[in-house]
């Protein structure tokens, strides 16, 4: 092949790498430039402040290897290579059809990992298949765990997201340079991501960088600034220092990782004072500071403090069960167990009580599984959906049904099962993990649907079904079977009313359920 496609960025050029098109596709071969800094790396003078755009270079700067991940908290990490190390975690990266074309609609992708974990570099977010079908896709790395979104003193709150718009001014800048139009740009993410894109529909500091937004498995979980700083001295404590971003910078990135992963698992101990949050595995979540996020998405939007947009969201219909496989609990939950997570994540006492009226033959798996899925992903989703229509938007509702063949298939159709699918990178490990190394013919259908709706979408606003209303509740169902009909989750639809996903709270800090204008759980 040819030496690699040089674009001029506005702090420098750039030389990226054609790579191979896949076979019987109209296009033989696209552009791909990896590792592009959007931001001065935040670390020295810069650790724990908002984005500085990236200082300029001479010359031509190679864009063929994917930037270093910032240092990952939790049991799960994304399992890359090609990936350097070093501390320029503020990167992005650009596929595209033709760096000389024009017009060509954009998705930039915010990847998920619980808030604390994931990479752009992760081979799930292969964007082959995507750019072939005429997207550019960006790709963008962005601060997690205590570096993004621990509350500190002397420090701007919710950091993550400030990377995140940082990229989106970026793209903005940037994007034609790479054939896309910076005024047809769709954001999108999954769990951890797509909550990200919640946030970002609504937060000021956003107006105006995207068109439309897709979000898969939005998750509800945000804290108030009072726990969220009461976690922070917990964690100084721990690594002996004062809570403060002049403490905190005396340690190091990866051991304040390290930290994190620690306070997750010993977060049990901590249920007296921390209650809802001490019962999901993570320490840090973002913050509703009333500065960079004012209000919960699912609030502004409601009270008309943000305007709607052409959104997609979804979810899969058994997002519980991977966290349930994970944890080695399967079929093991005891009543004890599931009543303990009615107490805590049904949005009012009268809810749980109606949970288990609607399955009454329903043992405490059953149980804790609905109630995992509903709070953790599946309400959040619906809600955004329903309150993004609210505020002038048209919205567009999925749920993923078709079930992993992976362990016998008890994993069903389980939370990440639709990210590959989307992506079409049904031979990454991840893909191969969840969908066998030989996909079945309707997992390569409903792939190549979902792919197709999100061009679709990036492009038209449209992504080939009836949009949403509370009347009819049009959803499509991507099943072996595909169909679009009224929301399968009704039952749990009904139970949660109009109860939207309201920050954890420390105890005794406020009402921490039953609030009509904003339950909460895990992302991953």
């Amino acid at each position: 092949m040819s030496e690699g496609p040089v674009v001029r960025t506005d702090a420098g050029a750039v030389r990226g790498s054609w790579r191979a098109g896949s076979a019987g596709r109209e296009r033989a071969r696209f552009a791909e430039f990896r590792g592009i800094p959007y931001a001065r790396p935040p670390v020295g003078a810069l650790r724990f402040a908002g984005p500085v755009e990236p200082s300029p270079w001479e010359g031509v700067r190679e864009a063929t290897v994917f930037g270093p991940a910032v240092p990952q908290s939790g049991p799960v990490t994304a399992d890359v290579v090609g990936v350097v190390d070093g501390d320029d975690w503020l990167t992005l990266n650009v596929a595209t059809p033709d760096p000389g074309a024009a017009g060509l609609p954009v998705l930039v992708w915010i990847h998920g990992g619980a808030y604390i974990a994931g990479t752009a570099a992760d081979p799930m977010y292969d964007p082959a298949a995507l750019v072939q079908a005429g997207l550019v896709v960006v790709s963008v790395n962005y601060r997690v765990g205590a570096e993004g979104f621990a509350l500190i003193d002397g420090a701007p709150p919710n950091r993550g997201f400030l990377d995140q718009i940082a990229a989106l001014h970026w793209v903005r800048r940037n994007i034609a340079a790479f054939g896309g139009d910076p005024g047809q740009v769709t954001v999108a993410g999954q769990s951890a991501g797509a909550g990200s894109v919640a946030a970002l529909l609504t937060m000021e500091r956003a107006r105006g960088l995207f068109r439309r937004a897709i979000a898969h498995s939005v998750p509800g979980n945000l804290c108030t600034p009072a726990l969220a700083a009461s976690v922070t001295a917990t964690l100084a404590e721990r690594l002996g220092v004062e809570p403060t971003a002049v403490g905190l910078a005396d340690v190091s990135p990866a051991r304040l990782a390290e930290a994190v992963t620690a306070l997750g698992t010993d977060l049990p101990g901590h249920r007296d004072r921390w209650g809802r949050l001490a019962h999901t595995g993570v320490a840090v979540f973002p913050v509703v500071d009333g500065e960079v996020l004012p209000a919960s998405p699912w609030a502004a939007l409601h009270s008309g403090k943000a305007t709607g947009i052409d959104l997609l969201v979804g979810h899969t219909r058994d997002e519980f069960r991977l966290f349930t496989v994970m944890a080695g609990r399967l079929g093991s939950f005891t009543e004890d167990e599931a009543t303990t997570m009615l107490e805590l994540f049904a949005p009012t006492p009268a809810a749980a009580d109606a949970y288990r009226s609607a399955q009454p033959q329903g043992g405490p798996g059953e149980l804790l599984e609905t109630i995992g899925s509903d709070a953790l992903f599946r309400m959040p989703s619906l809600h955004l959906a329903r309150a993004n229509q609210a505020a002038g938007g048209t919205s567009f509702l999925f749920e993923l049904s078709l079930e992993s063949p992976a362990m016998g298939g008890v994993l069903g159709a389980c939370h990440s099962l639709d990210v590959p699918l989307a992506f079409g990178s049904l031979d990454s490990p991840t893909g191969r993990g969840l969908l066998g190394d030989q996909p079945s013919p309707a997992a390569v259908a409903v792939s190549e649907e979902l792919r197709r709706a999100w061009v679709r979408f990036a492009t038209s606003g449209d992504p080939g079904w009836m949009a949403y209303d509370t009347a009819e509740q049009w959803t499509r169902v991507l099943d072996a079977e595909p169909y679009t009909g009224p929301y399968p989750e009704r039952t749990s639809a009904r139970i949660w009313g109009d109860h939207l996903p309201v920050p954890f709270a420390l105890a005794g800090e406020g009402s921490a359920r039953g609030e009509r204008s904003e339950p909460a759980i895990r992302t991953a």
